[in-house]
């Protein structure tokens, strides 16, 4: 058989097996393990999200954290207000992120590259602010308090349940993500992406995609902010920082733009990396005595990373995976 004919059984083969693992993971991790890979999954559907308006579309946004928090409250002002299921709480968080993405894209039709990013913070601050209106009217010192969702009869509680609950999840939306970048949708944002006034020469309704990019992707966003609200048990302003937004901008470039499998490495990356840190500092002779040096620690290599990156490996990890592949097929053969 030739290697081009190989090619796509090993491809399968590889997808088959990372999926098996994936399945199997919850029945011999622990408990620990099992929220790390919670948390994973958790960013990986807001890295996807993002990579399909930035690292596709070609549009800059800063205002992550912002659409993660009107989906995270949408769920908690329903369940604290209406009681609403799970089942309604969280189409109308994707609904509100959708919403929300309509008016705030509206600028990326006069705005561009750096004005475009600003302005989408304002979408992060309005949002923070309203959240924490109603925290403070609620009298919601601590935050809006979120009972676990029902599947089936059966309250979904537990590492193992929201691991399963969170693979599915994040699986659909990467194969929705997928089927988006190679449609004809996704053509067109790579035309927006590449030449702007070229594409509208070729025919493309730009305004139409652009906005279509900010709602697709903020409906995921708030979609995973919801699905956030429910893991932690609570709602809170204080989880949704400009750092937060920061992070993702930095998953889609550390994972490598306009990849999905870049998003996915990225979202690991940032996730793990933090604990990475901290185990490292924990070697370290007299290691308490590093303990007040811990976020300063995570921020400072946080930052180098992301130089690193920038500079030296634009492509990201998935330009070192691509990189890598051919020289290991050429290595092995006689």
């Amino acid at each position: 058989m030739s290697e081009a004919a190989r090619r796509p059984l090993l491809r399968t083969a590889l997808l088959a097996a990372a999926g098996l693992v994936l399945l199997l993971l919850p029945l011999a991790t622990t408990p620990l393990l099992l929220d790390l890979g919670c948390q994973v999954l958790l960013a990986c559907i807001g890295a996807l999200s993002l990579m399909l308006l930035t690292g596709f579309a070609g549009q800059v946004s800063l205002g992550h954290a912002g659409l993660l928090a009107a989906g995270a409250f949408t769920v908690g002002i329903l369940v604290k207000e209406a009681t609403a299921p799970f089942w309604v709480t969280l189409p109308a968080a994707a609904i509100a992120g959708a919403l929300l993405g309509l008016l705030f894209g509206l600028p990326s039709l006069r705005l561009r590259a750096l004005y475009l990013a600003v302005s989408s913070l304002a979408l992060h601050f309005i949002v923070i602010y309203l959240g924490g209106e109603y925290e403070t009217l609620r009298g919601l010192s601590t935050g809006i308090m979120v009972d676990p969702p029902r599947l089936f009869g059966h309250e979904l509680y537990g590492g193992r349940a929201w691991y399963i609950l969170l693979l599915v999840v994040a699986m659909a939306v990467l194969l929705a993500c997928r089927n988006l970048v190679r449609s004809r949708t996704g053509r067109a944002w790579a035309a927006i992406r590449a030449h702007e006034t070229v594409a509208a020469a070729l025919g493309i309704a730009v305004a139409r995609h652009k906005l279509l990019a900010f709602v697709i992707s903020s409906a995921f966003t708030a979609l995973a902010g919801g699905l956030f609200a429910y893991y932690r048990g609570f709602v809170s302003i204080e989880a949704f920082s400009l750092y937060l937004s920061i992070q993702y901008v930095a998953m889609i470039i550390i994972g490598g733009m306009g990849s999905l499998g870049g998003a996915i490495l990225g979202a690991l990356f940032v996730t793990l990396f933090p604990y990475g840190i901290e185990a490292a500092l924990s070697t370290l002779p007299h290691a308490d005595r590093y303990a007040g040096a811990m976020f300063a620690s995570n921020y400072a290599a946080f930052g180098l990373v992301m130089i690193f990156f920038l500079v030296f490996e634009p492509q990201g990890l998935i330009g070192l995976w691509r990189r890598w592949r051919p020289a290991s097929a050429k290595a092995g053969r006689p």
